[in-house]
Parts: structure tokens; sequence; C-alpha cells
């Protein structure tokens, strides 16, 4: 697997593998605290606690815990990437349909199991329930250059905007499916409805 990239909001990027060890640990610690007590509760010095660092060792990385929330769902997409394209090795090119089954089974299963996930995902909800426009478009760019070469489409503006639609029509279902469903896992009729729509919307694309 490859390393995961330095998040951009952080203050000074590690040099030495002990400052990137160290880095890991304060957002293991931010995810699990976030999961346990929100983001109001969330505080630079319960992280440092719970990583097992120096209070000074958070602010050498992050002016505050925005920007270590900032850097966790910055995190998250990379370490979603990474996911997507260990699935793509087993789906041949050009089968959109498993492709972009592989896109939302991954997602659910971050969703399910990664700590904070549900507060950060890819971009900062913060307040709880907000959504701005920046992260999925980060999301569409992200799928955009992961998929364009394997599912035989050139990189361009038009197939940008084609997954920008299905990330915020999937971004809303989900969230409604993890609203009226199972704490922790979602209405999977909603799921399922969600996948059929995506695959509705990507059929005038890709047939």
């Amino acid at each position: 697997m490859k390393p995961v990239p330095h998040p951009t909001s952080l203050r000074r990027a590690p040099v030495q593998r002990r400052s990137a060890e160290r880095l890991t640990r304060i957002l293991d610690a931010c995810a699990d605290l976030l999961d346990e007590v929100g983001y109001d509760d969330l505080s630079t010095r319960a992280v440092a606690d719970r990583a097992g660092v120096p209070i000074g060792s958070v602010y050498r990385f992050f002016s505050n815990k925005r920007a270590m929330a900032d850097a966790l769902a910055q995190r998250n997409l990379e370490h979603y990437a990474e996911r997507i394209t260990e699935r793509l090795t087993a789906i041949p090119a050009g089968d959109w349909r498993s492709a972009m089954d592989a896109v939302l089974d991954e997602y659910l299963a971050m969703k399910r199991t990664a700590p904070g996930f549900s507060l950060v995902d890819f971009g900062n909800q913060i307040p709880v329930g907000t959504r701005g426009g920046e992260p999925n478009h980060r999301v569409a760019d992200r799928l955009t250059d992961l998929l364009a070469a394997h599912l035989g489409r050139e990189h361009d503006e038009a197939l940008r905007r084609t997954f920008l639609v299905a990330v915020e029509s999937a971004d809303a279902l989900v969230q409604l499916a993890f609203r009226l469903g199972p704490p922790g896992r979602g209405d999977e009729r909603v799921i399922e409805e969600t996948r059929e729509l995506l695959r509705a919307y990507l059929a005038r694309t890709f047939d």
C-alpha cells in the first residue's frame, strides 16, 4: 500500500518516520474521540492524552481542533482512494457497473467502520449536519482521476460533471439511509434504491 500523503491542513509536514508515526497516532486519537464525545467536547488536550504525546506535538501539526478534523477528512479520502484502486484490480476494464458498485460499497464500509467518519467523512461537517460543496467536488475529482482510464473514457469536464452529480446524489441518499436505518448500518432498502438510481443515471454515459 502506498503511504498516505500528508494532509494539506498541516502546519508542518513530518520529515522523520518517528514524526509521521506520531501524526498518525494523533489523527487516530482524534477519530476515536469524535465517536466517543462528539466535536463540541473534543479538545486538543484530550487528543494528546489519548495519543500519548505532549500537547506541543499536537500544536506542532495543527493550529486547533478544526484543522485536526480537516486533516482527518483528507486522510479518509486518501484511504478511500486506496480501497477503490485495490478493488479495481479485480474488475475488468470497461465494467462500469462493477466499478460503481465498488465505489458505493467502499464508501458504505468506511461509513460503518471507520472511526470518526460519521462526523467528518471526506470533508468537515462541523457543525454536524452542515455540508458545503467542496468535499463532494474533491471526491468527484478523485473518482474521475481513478476511473477515467479504467472505463475507457477521456478525462474531461463532462465526465467530471457526471461523477459530481452522482456523488452529490449518492451522498444525500446515503445520509437519508443512515437517518432511517439501524444506527451505524443504514436502511438497506434505501441503499439499494440509491444503487439503482446511480446505475440508471450512469447508463446514459457509459452504455
